[in-house]
């Protein structure tokens, strides 16, 4: 997103196509940018892939992505419990529990994995619940 808007302001403040058609020139200019960004990782995707399958089943192939798998999942529960400090206790232990950010958490937990609702609404939910609490504090 970010590399398509930066080739839009390229190509608009530019003036590519002339000082008529600016827009035409951002929008080509993002075309441009977007398509020259991402037909690498398409190529490589493409043609890796069944070279990737192939190692299928060799352990010294496996073994070190079950090892990057296991870091990256602790990469996630540091995030998480360094989120969930600086949500739930803003200012430190030795000040107030956020009892709002705890319930807004609980009930994001109930209505995914309970009621199973779709994730972006969960985000918006809670978002929205987060604001009106900012506004009314």
């Amino acid at each position: 997103m970010v590399v398509a808007f930066v080739g839009f302001l390229g190509g608009f403040n530019h003036a590519l196509l002339g000082s008529d058609h600016l827009f035409l020139a951002g929008a080509l200019g993002a075309v441009i940018v977007t398509w020259f960004t991402f037909l690498f990782s398409f190529i490589f995707i493409l043609a890796g892939a069944p070279v990737i399958e192939s190692t299928h089943n060799q352990l010294k192939f496996t073994a070190p992505l079950i090892a990057i798998t296991a870091a990256v999942v602790g990469v996630i529960l540091n995030l998480a419990l360094f989120f969930s400090y600086h949500v739930l206790w803003p200012n430190g232990f030795n000040h107030p529990f956020n009892f709002e950010a705890a319930f807004i958490a609980i009930g994001a937990f109930v209505a995914l994995f309970h009621f199973e609702v779709k994730v972006m609404y969960v985000i918006f939910a809670s978002a929205f619940c987060g604001l009106i609490l900012y506004i009314g504090a």
